[in-house]
């Protein structure tokens, strides 16, 4: 038994080291940051007119946290810390003033991929277990330097050092799906975070939601970090006496002002000094939480917010690189991403119920068009129209959930530098085809053969490729819609009418389409698909029994000469534009709503 604890503690501590060694110290200050936001309230004889008020939520607030330090910001709720957090690590828009230096310089992209930030919402993917959500994040952050096995030992040594081990093959689970438990959860998002050895790590609430004996374990391996010459800065709620005598640097804010900042076995000797101590024995934590509220025995409310003023006053009068832009390639993130995304959404993919709605779909429709040969073109041409709409509503919906369902997820592990925009979108694109293809081509080798359609090889696949080239077009899409609204139910309906749009200017319901209002068929998917179903099935010779011992073209049937037998070229062209311009349209979108290349 101790040979094998020997044998993991070596792991352990040669995985840390490796890690450990890449960290550059990072000295982190800043100088009079000040933040404010506009509230609309109504105004007016009518209170009909709008009116902008800025509320400030940061006053002027000033720090530094050096190597080897860890900074705790306590304070009630409302006084600001997790928005000075999120400020600090680069993750605040708006009229933010002030001066953030990491080793003197402003925060930047480079210096992104060196941070660590958890957040106190634990984003992560349910159906994945503790080991697999470590050790993609683990492939994706840590340098192409590092094997893949030392990845996974760097992990591996993570879930051992927060106490992991007992649930690491355990799922994360959700609100509908039993995981891990709340405490184990936290851990996780931590060890995310924890995997890479950031210079500088944000944690908003570390120890929420823990027991005393769970937030002891973190908040020690957290000094342990700072111990070892990072930078760590985090926002916590009412710590024990015993983890507040951990802090190196204690901030205490009160409603966006200092209050206090200095050591934290110091907290207790400044506000004597201005004549505000404890009158019996107490956790320094909570005597500061106290003041940070006005609250000084027998005060009444507006006394409170007299000492609130008073404190700030006093405190203010006495108060005086170059990293690697990615830590892994190109490929390598797209592998990994890749690699987690298939293994995550291969529940939902591959599910009974969507295997099971196309097989009906594709039996009921090769019953209702059983045998359907040419001397029944009508029946035929009917069936390729809606070829070209099944598959175009259907890969549509599909895409259309993608970016709104993971824009939390990509959020998160963007602002983290985790990964490139461009390696996340090609991860999903490639990701998503077995699923798009796969069920496609078994809705056309089923209902094929049972509607009657070209017994050739060659009309056989031509008509294969038109419908795989429409399925493609369509997630671009669905895609493209999700990327822009980010909204399922908006998306969904906007996605309804665009699709709608394009069936009816088909080429198959209405044949007299006036000027217009014609242009719709030259944006239209189902047109050009149409098309191409058309010319994968007929040519310019073939003919059809149009009545008592005659035959006619079938280019000359009304469903046919609208749209044509000719223009394959054209077709596929505009589709393969559509293709690419949908995506392409979808990253740009992706780009745009917060995340950058």
């Amino acid at each position: 038994m101790e040979e094998k604890t020997d044998v993991e503690s070596q792991t352990q501590e040669s995985s840390s080291a490796l890690l450990f060694n890449r960290n550059l110290p990072v000295t982190l200050k800043f100088k009079d940051v000040v933040y404010k936001i506009k509230i609309q309230k109504l105004g007016g004889i009518f209170k009909k007119q709008q009116k902008s008020e800025e509320k400030i939520i940061l006053n002027g607030i000033t720090g530094s946290v050096f190597p080897g330090e860890m900074l705790a910001m306590l304070g009630p709720s409302g006084s600001g810390k997790t928005t000075l957090l999120t400020a600090l690590g680069g993750r605040l828009g708006g009229k933010l003033s002030g001066t953030i230096t990491f080793n003197g310089k402003p925060f930047s992209n480079s210096m992104k991929r060196n941070t660590g930030f958890v957040t106190q919402d634990d984003v992560m993917y349910p159906h994945l277990t503790v080991t697999e959500t470590l050790v993609y994040t683990a492939l994706l952050r840590l340098p192409g330097s590092i094997t893949k096995e030392e990845k996974v030992t760097h992990a591996q040594a993570v879930i051992t050092q927060l106490g992991l081990t007992k649930c690491k093959n355990s799922i994360i689970g959700d609100a509908l799906l039993r995981g891990v438990s709340g405490g184990e959860r936290k851990r996780v998002s931590i060890g995310q975070e924890m995997l890479i050895n950031p210079s500088v790590l944000f944690l908003d609430e570390p120890t929420s939601g823990l027991d005393s004996t769970t937030a002891q374990r973190i908040v020690s391996t957290l000094w342990d970090l700072a111990n070892g010459g990072r930078t760590v800065v985090m926002t916590i709620h009412q710590p024990s006496s015993r983890l507040f005598y951990m802090f190196h640097k204690v901030l205490l804010l009160s409603e966006g002002n200092t209050m206090y900042y200095g050591k934290g076995e110091e907290a207790l000797d400044y506000f004597s000094s201005i004549g505000y101590a404890p009158s019996v024995t107490m956790n320094p934590s909570d005597f500061l939480l106290d003041l940070a509220n006005g609250i000084v025995s027998g005060d009444s409310g507006e006394d409170q917010s007299t000492t609130k003023q008073a404190l700030i006053s006093a405190f203010r009068s006495n108060k005086a690189e170059n990293f690697a832009r990615w830590s892994t390639s190109w490929w390598q993130q797209f592998t990994v991403l890749l690699s987690r995304g298939l293994k995550e959404r291969k529940h939902d993919s591959f599910s009974g119920l969507k295997i099971g709605q196309v097989l009906i779909v594709s039996f009921l429709t090769g019953l209702l068009w059983w045998k359907s040969d040419i001397t029944h073109i009508q029946d035929e041409t009917g069936l390729l129209f809606f070829y070209a709409g099944f598959w175009g509503f259907y890969p549509l919906f599909q895409a259309i959930f993608t970016f709104p369902q993971e824009r939390m997820m990509l959020e998160k592990e963007r602002a983290s530098g985790m990964y490139r925009l461009s390696s996340y979108f090609m991860s999903r694109v490639v990701g998503d085809l077995p699923m798009e293809l796969v069920l496609p081509t078994v809705f056309i080798i089923i209902t094929y053969w049972m509607a009657g359609l070209k017994r050739t090889s060659k009309n056989f696949f031509l008509t294969l490729f038109s419908l795989l080239y429409n399925v493609l077009v369509s997630q671009g899409l669905g895609l493209a819609i999700g990327a822009l609204v980010m909204d399922q139910k908006s998306a969904t309906i906007l996605g309804s009418v665009i699709m709608l749009s394009f069936l009816l200017a088909g080429g198959y319901y209405v044949q007299h389409v006036p000027a217009f209002i014609s242009w719709i068929k030259y944006i239209s998917t189902s047109n050009y698909t149409y098309k191409l179903l058309l010319i994968s099935q007929y040519n310019s010779k073939d003919t059809y029994p149009c009545g008592e011992d005659k035959t006619c073209f079938v280019r000359d049937f009304p469903n046919v000469k609208t749209i044509g037998l000719n223009g394959k070229a054209v077709a596929v062209v505009a589709l393969g534009i559509m293709l690419i311009g949908y995506r392409l349209i979808a990253y740009l979108a992706l780009m745009r709503i917060g995340t950058k290349k």
